[in-house]
């Protein structure tokens, strides 16, 4: 893809907020010199704008802005951040292709041909009002009571998290930072019914939760 190309690409409005310029940036692709280009531009669009549009720009309505840290990966970007992974080597966190297809490579359907894309994001003003052990479930029992995602990744730094739009949610929530481990799934006990006494506390600093 040229310049001029790819500068027309990264114009394209997924959302109110987004561009398609926002997701592209990878560290990997950016130290190794590979390109972060989707191979499908239609079907990444797709995915991308669903993502933006029924999951970040909600979000971000709610709690302000939000910071996005790793979102579309390339084929090519993510198999490169896997291969050094399996190596050990630091940095990379990168899953196999096939578990990413529907995820971070959004321009690829999944086993089952479900379209799909994740964004790994923070949330600052979040972050700053709630940054004690375990807070960061107040955030993922919110978006479970309101918002149509299918997977959410917790990690320890600054909460941030992995967000999943799919076709055909799988509603799955998991933490690597205490308390590790699956918070929510279909058919857990604590899966259906209203969570507003977790997320509750959130009220007092984001009117609009």
């Amino acid at each position: 893809m040229s310049v001029e190309a790819l500068s027309e690409f990264g114009r394209i409005r997924l959302s109110d907020s987004f561009f398609m310029r926002d997701v592209l940036f990878s560290d990997i692709a950016a130290i190794h010199g590979l390109s972060n280009v989707p191979d499908d531009p239609d079907l990444a669009i797709a995915a991308g704008t669903k993502l933006c549009t029924e999951l970040l720009e909600p979000l971000q309505d709610v709690f302000g802005r939000i910071a996005i840290r790793s979102a579309y990966r390339s084929s090519e970007v993510n198999g490169f951040g896997n291969q050094m992974q399996r190596e050990n080597k630091k940095g990379y966190n990168c899953g196999s292709n096939e578990s990413n297809h529907a995820a971070h490579i959004w321009d690829r359907r999944d086993a089952d041909g479900n379209m799909g894309a994740t964004a790994c994001i923070i949330v600052p003003a979040f972050y700053d009002a709630f940054h004690e052990e375990g807070d960061w479930q107040k955030l993922a029992w919110w978006i479970h009571d309101h918002l149509p995602y299918s997977k959410l990744y917790f990690f320890p730094k600054y909460w941030a998290f992995n967000i999943q739009w799919r076709e055909n949610p799988e509603r799955k929530i998991n933490s690597y930072t205490r308390p590790t481990g699956q918070l929510t799934a279909p058919g857990k006990p604590n899966f259906g019914g209203s969570h507003e006494a977790e997320w509750a506390p959130l009220k007092d600093v984001f009117p609009k939760a």
